[in-house]
């Protein structure tokens, strides 16, 4: 597939906004600080096809207004010492690109990512300073048939899923002449940030410890370098609910409501891991789970907080265990591990990262094919639920997406969990493994069912 750039321009808040550092909490700082990617297909009517910039146009101008309200989003990040970051809200703006391609929508199939998605999504060069970085890269690309792909990468160290999502659906609704919905939060200092640590953590955090190595190996430096491919997996409402009463049949009596969607189906892809890498019974493995807090304090954060609230914990388990026992044994294991995160549990989280003499070991801060930073691949995965998220119906004033996912996708271990934009209840699996494991994968994904 051929993109051709056509143009590339940055776009800044439309009036004067507050300048100054904003310091961000220790969830900003932690995990994957680089940029994460959506796309989104539609198919305009004609009215907006004529005159040919009238979509661009509507784009820019209501991204200018939208970085008002979200003004953070048009800083920069810099680094302040020991591995620690803050955000200099200097209005220096977003990067905006614009490209063409003869290609159609239906040369896409079912929109499964793809290695052409790469022409479509803006890349981020991180090997020039941190403060050059836009924290937000929007590529609008027009097709032959008349339509276009929204793409859209933004900071992790600055938002997570909920805050991106809270952005992107305030800048449609500014897009379709409406006034936003929920004006954002900015004040992070909710979660502590800028402020010295209280005390020494009371709770071992093991979720931000390196997860664990393939048995015999001293590094992951051997995986990281090994091929990757992407796949989605879909399962109907029926599999679903069959793999929930598997999950639940087996229940201890003790358990005091069933085992959720995304308990029972980490589970299975947590098995199913195992069982594609063929795994000894003694190899010790962990699955990440990202856990949204705003809810689970015991003074919830504000309606907006705009920010990272979401904190990672880890399942472990031996892969003989998940493989021998019953699916409801993996679901435990996760559920063990989500039922940590309460109010105690994130402010002794935080604690623990204010200790810290450095956050970099903490830290995703490089690309894929880097030696650095936490690595959940072989023989450990993360499964990122969306399933609470609104991730669909993003509407600029031409009408809902035809398709939305994720985008580029590219490390080993990576999965996520996607519900129906129809809503009948079936789900999607966006999953990335190696080469070498993904055939076996999909073979017990779905024999097993």
């Amino acid at each position: 597939m051929v993109v051709s750039l056509k143009n590339c321009c940055t776009v800044k808040p439309a009036e004067p906004t507050w300048n100054g550092p904003q310091p961000l909490s220790e969830l900003d700082q932690v995990g994957t600080t680089t940029h994460v990617s959506t796309i989104y297909f539609y198919r305009p009517t004609q009215n907006w096809l004529s005159p040919p910039g009238t979509i661009t146009n509507t784009l820019k101008e209501s991204l200018s207004k939208a970085l008002v309200p979200f003004y953070p989003i048009a800083g920069r990040l810099c680094w302040i010492g020991k591995g620690r970051l803050q955000i200099n809200c200097n209005a220096e703006g977003v990067q905006f690109f614009e490209a063409e391609s003869e290609s159609k929508l239906e040369d896409f199939g079912d929109f499964s990512p793809c290695p052409e998605y790469e022409y479509l999504i803006p890349s981020v060069d991180y090997s020039v300073p941190i403060h050059e970085i836009p924290l937000l890269l929007v590529q609008l690309t027009k097709f032959k048939c008349g339509g276009v792909s929204l793409s859209l990468l933004v900071s992790h160290a600055v938002v997570d899923g909920p805050s991106a999502l809270h952005f992107f659906s305030e800048w449609a609704r500014i897009a379709r002449g409406e006034p936003i919905g929920t004006s954002p939060f900015h004040d992070r200092r909710v979660l502590r940030a800028g402020d010295p640590p209280r005390a020494s953590p009371c709770i071992d955090h093991e979720g931000f410890i390196q997860p664990p190595l393939l048995l015999g190996k001293l590094d992951s430096l051997e995986e990281r370098k090994k091929k990757t491919t992407v796949a989605m997996l879909k399962l109907t409402k029926t599999q679903v609910e069959k793999l929930k009463k598997m999950a639940n049949e087996d229940q201890s009596s003790d358990l005091e409501r069933g085992y959720t969607r995304y308990e029972t189906l980490a589970g299975h892809i947590w098995r199913c891991a195992c069982k594609a890498r063929r795994h000894g019974n003694e190899q010790p493995t962990a699955l990440g789970v990202c856990v949204d807090s705003r809810s689970r304090m015991s003074a919830p954060l504000p309606i907006g907080y705009f920010g990272n609230a979401t904190l990672d914990v880890i399942a472990t388990s031996r892969a003989g265990d998940l493989m021998s026992k019953p699916l409801s044994y993996a679901s435990s294991r996760i559920r063990e591990a989500i039922k940590k995160v309460n109010d105690e549990f994130v402010n002794s989280g935080i604690d623990f990262l204010k200790n810290q003499p450095d956050l970099t070991p903490f830290q995703d801060i490089h690309s894929v094919g880097s030696t650095q930073g936490p690595f959940y691949g072989n023989p450990n995965l993360g499964v990122v639920s969306w399933l609470t998220i609104p991730i669909y119906g993003l509407d600029f004033g031409w009408g809902k997406e035809t398709y939305m996912g994720p985008g580029t996708h590219d490390f080993d271990g990576d999965s996520l969990v996607l519900p129906s934009r129809d809503g009948d209840g079936s789900l999607t699996v966006a999953l990335c493994l190696q080469v070498a494991h993904m055939d076996d994968f999909k073979k017990h994904f779905y024999e097993d069912i």
